[in-house]
């Protein structure tokens, strides 16, 4: 017979649980989720969220051990969580690029009004490729190292520096002194 307890899981009995239920969970969350790398995030999420619920069941023999059915409902709201995040992203990301505005994206935190030059910095970036743009904008206002940067686009660390030399060189062609001023 099982009750329900607010007892700390003892570590033990949750490993031995979820080297027996895991697998059958990560394949639950599979079902869930657009890819597997999602749904091993998902099941991690959820795994932490039960662990902090405290919806735990004793067995008869004194070991705690989470409800697998809680389990189940945790993954579930976890990847309608996530799915949730995914699309509102998608969204804002949409919007950004299909702005045609070059006031809807601040690049620069300015104080006073437009200043002229900013503008001038802010169209110049904004003609970049993608591919430059991204890089310029996690070293500059990302404030990320070649490594991060190489990390965060899955690129090789050279090409995220020869991007942003590129990327630098362009708009230094860009914006020459008389254009400037």
């Amino acid at each position: 017979m099982k009750t329900t307890t607010e007892e700390p899981v003892q570590p033990a009995g949750w490993k031995q649980w979820f080297a027996t239920h895991g697998s059958r969970l990560l394949l639950f969350a599979r079902q869930q989720t657009r890819t597997a790398e999602d749904a091993e995030d998902v099941l991690q999420e959820s795994m932490l969220r039960l662990w902090r619920s405290g919806m735990i069941e004793m067995t008869e023999d004194g070991v705690t051990e989470p409800s697998l059915a809680a389990a189940f409902t945790h993954i579930r709201r976890s990847a309608i969580d996530q799915a949730r995040k995914n699309i509102r992203r998608a969204n804002r990301e949409a919007k950004a690029l299909d702005s045609d505005e070059p006031g809807d994206v601040v690049w620069f935190q300015d104080t006073l009004e437009a200043d002229e030059r900013a503008a001038q910095i802010e169209k110049a970036i904004q003609g970049l490729p993608d591919y430059y743009k991204e890089v310029i904008i996690l070293k500059i206002w990302g404030e990320l190292t070649f490594e991060q940067i190489a990390e965060t686009l899955d690129i090789p660390m050279n090409t995220a520096a020869s991007r942003y030399r590129y990327a630098l060189e362009k708009l230094r062609r860009t914006l020459t002194p008389a254009k400037l001023s």
